[in-house]
């Protein structure tokens, strides 16, 4: 019970997703449509957001609207128009976010690796990977929410815990857990 489904994420009628399971070469009319998420329009970049990351490469950034709380917001009015509290508990939350996830492995499946960018994908395909990259994170925030977790507290509280476990004088160029490093 989400508001977007990847499976219908390469049919764009005007400024509105359409229902379409499958990609084709006119999937895609605009790339830089207007988005509709719960009734608010948000305008999609045609570019991506790179910057320098001070390393001299470009490096990609996400936009800075809308926040975790805008997007926490939007689905709790959502879930509340249509009376979707109670099926949403925390299992269920849970279990919706996994089978995401899972969703997300298909597209990826039988790739092998695939490059950073995606350049051998097809706009359709990130389209694709962009909606069920987005419904991971809308059933991640809204378990977080029914859980009384403060995400963007929790994830200063764990990357300061990360910086401890993993401190880049020690680790820098590997893949080793912590728990294999040598004090």
């Amino acid at each position: 019970m989400m508001a977007t489904n990847g499976k219908d994420a390469c049919g764009i009628n005007g400024d509105v997703p359409s229902v379409s399971s499958h990609c084709n070469n006119d999937s895609l009319v605009n790339k830089s449509h207007s988005a509709v998420v719960n009734g608010a329009g948000t305008e999609a970049s045609s570019h991506s957001r790179l910057q320098n990351g001070g390393t001299g490469a470009e490096r990609f950034t996400f936009s800075p609207e809308p926040t975790i709380e805008d997007i926490r917001r939007m689905q709790a009015e959502f879930t509340d128009e249509r009376d979707w509290n109670q099926f949403h508990q925390p299992r269920n939350l849970l279990l919706a976010m996994v089978g995401e996830v899972g969703e997300v492995s298909e597209l990826f499946q039988w790739r092998g690796e695939v490059a950073e960018g995606l350049p051998n994908w097809t706009e359709c395909e990130r389209e694709q990977l962009a909606q069920e990259l987005s419904d991971v994170m809308i059933y991640l925030v809204e378990l977080a929410e029914k859980c009384h977790v403060d995400l963007p507290q929790a994830v200063l509280r764990k990357m300061a815990l990360n910086r401890l476990k993993y401190p880049a004088s020690k680790v820098h160029g590997s893949a080793k857990k912590y728990t294999e490093y040598k004090d």
